[in-house]
């Protein structure tokens, strides 16, 4: 199922979109992809795979510790992608990575591999809209979704530039700053969710701080789709319920008036 079809879905639903992040080979390679079909049977519509990396400049403690223990485990981007050619998860994913592995391992490879591994799309932090026309032209060819992150301090005409050159949904960041829970969401952030929406036309999901059935339901009729993951990373890390977390943020999305 492609990315915008299960953002279409839910909003048929009158649902939110739940993203569910998780870092590639954390806490180890074997309970790493355990964990992913549990968070996926318990009701995440998209799973974002995080590729550890060495400089996560926009990861906040808790994800750096992942990747950090991730990189030691010998977790990289090729073994990830070639276990999930024989072993596919069960719903839609994409790929969260930083640029620099993408390099390394080639863009046109890449694309073809991410394919194979029945991947839909992916997300790259550190690469700007107005510079990811080549990127976007590769992964389009391979049916594949680029998102792009907007930002609270991101213009108008940024927004729109963001739009043109994102597939399925737009990443809207909720904070200026690094991932990581957070006890409050500010009271700027659903104006900002807006602003986006009429900005680039697309569907929003939101991430960065959202940590609580809470916050979800403070998003209702603000975003098409919330992203939560330091809260499972932590989850993951303190050996909590990952199911129950799950279900209750899925729980939370759920609304006759969630999408206005």
């Amino acid at each position: 199922m492609s990315l915008a079809t299960v953002f279409a879905n839910c909003r048929q639903r009158n649902e939110m979109a739940l993203v569910c992040y998780l870092t590639a080979g954390y806490p180890s390679p074997a309970a790493s992809r355990a964990i992913v079909d549990r968070v996926v049977a318990a009701g995440a519509d998209v799973i974002e795979i995080g590729i550890p990396f060495s400089d996560p400049i926009a990861d906040g403690p808790t994800i750096q510790h992942a990747s950090h223990a991730a990189l030691m485990a010998g977790t990289s981007l090729r073994q990830l992608l070639a276990t999930l050619r024989d072993h596919p998860i069960g719903a839609p994913a994409v790929i969260m990575s930083y640029l620099n592995p993408l390099l390394a391992y080639g863009r046109d490879a890449l694309m073809a591999d991410m394919r194979t591994a029945r991947l839909e799309g992916l997300i790259v932090p550190d690469l700007p809209a107005d510079e990811s026309a080549e990127w976007v032209a590769a992964a389009r060819a391979h049916r594949l979704a680029m998102v792009h992150m907007a930002a609270p301090t991101s213009t108008d005409g940024r927004l729109r530039e963001i739009g043109r050159r994102s597939d399925a949904f737009v990443y809207a960041v909720s904070v200026t700053g690094t991932t990581g829970a957070r006890r409050d969401l500010g009271d700027e952030v659903p104006a900002f969710l807006d602003r986006v929406r009429q900005a680039t036309g697309k569907p929003v999901a939101v991430g960065f701080g959202i940590s609580s059935p809470e916050h979800i339901e403070r998003l209702r009729g603000h975003a098409d789709g919330v992203v939560v993951g330091s809260r499972l990373v932590e989850a993951i890390r303190n050996d909590e319920d990952i199911t129950v977390l799950v279900r209750s943020l899925k729980a939370a999305t759920r609304s006759e008036s969630c999408l206005s």
